[in-house]
């Protein structure tokens, strides 16, 4: 099976930069893994927080597709429960037409943030009380498609639909919800193992092609696995720098918030740890692949053998920015990428 990488990326505030410098960064790191052979390269969205700073993945594209020539960009994804989908479509639809056959459109059903952000992003209305993802889903794909049935009202709305300049349609998820309806729908499922690598399994893909080709859309639907990954020269130098990422997700679930800590800093708090939390840290740890070059590529190569994936989603965090362009470099090398 030849696979391919993708670069999903979380846009971190690493070490010297703040809110506003940390998205050139993202260019930067762009422009170089499409030297390096990666696939696509992908934008998530995050809001009041004080670790990623990227808010608008739509901006984010459009920045990278302008600064690149082959990669697929997109938004892995947009947080679509804060959005119109007419708006959300006709913005994708725009970068389409402006980068034909390269622009992806991600969704999600996530906040993306805390609910103080979510009421911010509501305003003036209030917050939805019930779920609407399914509805909002349905219209973005039938705006995309110009699919809506002709006694629709927005059947009459004017909106360019195009074949190329159409992006690729994908809904993230991490533990199995949303693969129902990305398959009613046809669209491709992007999961997150790196948000609940212990809920994903191969199963869920299943569901979805299953789901998928009922639904009438094919035979091969598009799948992606996202997976949490160090790489580093050796295995004991990436350990130490996977730190960073292994205490921010450990810590996300009510601690104070506090900006990416170095692995130094990391080091420190756990020799202050309970028992149970150095169990956890280390569980955390092992349920990210993190090692030396060869050590990643085997575990990439056996994960994505096992959740039948040909396509795999890299996250990596850490405190500098010069360790992830490392990690990068040394998985595109480590998997025979096609450097340009």
């Amino acid at each position: 099976m030849t696979l391919r990488l993708t670069v999903i990326d979380q846009t971190p505030i690493h070490e010297n930069c703040n809110a506003l410098t940390a998205p050139a960064t993202s260019v930067d790191l762009a422009i170089e893994c499409e030297k390096l052979g990666y696939h696509r390269y992908w934008l998530a969205e995050h809001h009041n927080s004080i670790q990623f700073a990227g808010a608008a993945p739509e901006i984010m594209v459009a920045r990278i597709a302008s600064a690149t020539s082959t990669m697929r960009i997109g938004s892995g994804g947009v947080m679509l429960t804060h959005y119109s989908p007419y708006k959300v479509a006709e913005t994708f639809s725009l970068l389409g037409g402006l980068f034909p056959g390269r622009i992806d459109l991600g969704i999600g059903r996530a906040p993306g943030g805390n609910h103080l952000s979510s009421v911010a992003l509501a305003a003036p209305g209030a917050l939805l009380q019930h779920d609407h993802f399914p509805q909002q889903a349905a219209e973005l794909c039938a705006f995309i498609r110009g699919s809506f049935p002709s006694g629709h009202p927005y059947a009459a709305l004017t909106f360019p639909t195009e074949a190329s300049a159409r992006p690729s349609l994908w809904m993230l998820g991490s533990g199995g919800g949303s693969s129902d309806l990305a398959g009613q729908l046809g669209m491709g499922l992007a999961l997150a193992k790196f948000i609940a690598p212990r809920v994903c399994s191969p199963a869920i893909f299943s569901h979805h092609t299953d789901i998928y080709q009922k639904a009438g859309h094919g035979t091969t639907p598009p799948r992606l696995l996202a997976l949490a990954v160090i790489c580093a020269p050796t295995d004991e130098e990436a350990h130490f720098i996977a730190g960073t990422a292994v205490y921010r997700k450990m810590m996300a679930g009510g601690a104070p918030r506090e900006p990416l800590l170095s692995p130094s800093e990391v080091r420190l708090r756990y020799l202050e740890m309970t028992k149970p939390e150095r169990l956890e840290f280390d569980a955390t740890l092992d349920d990210m692949v993190v090692g030396s070059p060869e050590s990643c590529h085997k575990k990439i190569q056996d994960l994505a053998r096992v959740f039948g994936s040909d396509e795999v989603g890299i996250v990596t965090v850490t405190h500098r920015l010069e360790d992830r362009l490392q990690s990068y470099r040394l998985l595109a090398d480590a998997h025979g990428l096609c450097a340009k």
